[in-house]
């Protein structure tokens, strides 16, 4: 079940806190390293305990010399991947129980690190950090994101409150189970958000309130991504829950059927008669229905668990 937290706490003191779990801080990097050593040091001061890695996606610049000047460790692919590339190398490369995600251009406020991983030790597998609307860049984004997140929360059957938020914290050993599933791009946090929902597994989000970008230029492209979010939600819930959209579609196209016979009749065809409108739109719905329940069948073998 879904939660957000009224304020967030903010804490100060994280620095001298302990976590029932070990923490890695995974920032996937590209052409950072104007601000990448500062973000990395306040990390380290606040959260000592903590494993700071860096991911560098084939910097042209010092990215990689930067963050390893300030603490962090850092992993270099040799040809640009992409950041939902970077991430999942983060995953795997990280030592600790728990990964919290940041970025690595100084968007995200390390001031709700605790909040985030107090969800996690109240039982949440999945943090996310939920931003405020005013925090987006521009009303076109504010508007799409606000789609995506009615969107998700349809598929999901739960109440989802930020799906493109990268801001999160979660599991390791969770997350693994997903990781294939995670494409190359920025729409993994969308990815990541609906397989953890639809796996059964507890997702909270925090209220998060973004900083202004430190150095350098988003990476982001609105109408591409925009596009590829919808895509990423429409390939994921066909993998976990696939009559979520089939089944809507079989009632379009039998509500199709009948109106093309009502309309024949009202034209003074017989009865009887079936024109070929009725008889395309009723076949294509009843195979897109056995579709989804084959589809259910298959994506309910996903999460059963082996014997043993």
């Amino acid at each position: 079940m879904s939660i957000v937290l009224d304020e967030p706490a903010k804490a100060t003191a994280a620095a001298s806190s302990s976590w029932p779990f070990s923490i890695s801080i995974v920032m996937p990097a590209y052409n950072e390293a104007q601000g990448i050593a500062r973000t990395v040091a306040e990390l380290r001061r606040r959260l000592p305990e903590a494993e700071v890695l860096v991911v560098d996606d084939c910097s042209g610049d010092t990215t990689a010399v930067a963050a390893e000047t300030a603490g962090a460790r850092v992993v270099r692919h040799p040809y640009n991947k992409g950041n939902g590339a970077s991430v999942k190398t983060g995953i795997r490369n990280a030592r600790g129980d728990v990964v919290l995600i940041m970025d690595a251009d100084g968007q995200m406020d390390p001031a709700y690190i605790p909040d985030l991983l107090s969800l996690l030790v109240q039982g949440y597998d999945l943090s996310v950090g939920a931003r405020a609307p005013e925090s987006q860049a521009s009303w076109l984004r504010r508007w799409g994101n606000a789609m995506l997140n009615r969107l998700g929360s349809y598929l999901v059957e739960q109440e989802v409150y930020d799906l493109t938020s990268g801001y999160r914290a979660f599991r390791r050993p969770v997350m693994l189970e997903f990781i294939h599933l995670l494409p190359n791009t920025y729409s993994w946090p969308t990815t990541s958000t609906l397989a953890f929902a639809k796996g059964g597994y507890s997702v909270g989000f925090v209220p998060v309130s973004a900083r202004r970008r430190a150095a350098g230029k988003s990476g982001q492209k609105l109408l591409r991504n925009g596009v590829r979010f919808g895509l990423i939600i429409l390939r994921i819930v066909t993998l976990f829950s696939p009559l979520r959209v089939f089944f809507p579609l079989f009632l379009l196209l039998e509500l199709l059927a009948l109106i093309a016979y009502l309309w024949s009749i009202a034209r003074g065809e017989p009865i009887l008669h079936l024109p070929p409108s009725t008889v395309m739109f009723f076949l294509g719905g009843i195979i897109i229905f056995l579709f989804g329940l084959i589809s259910e069948q298959i994506a309910a073998l996903r999460f059963k668990v082996p014997n043993g």
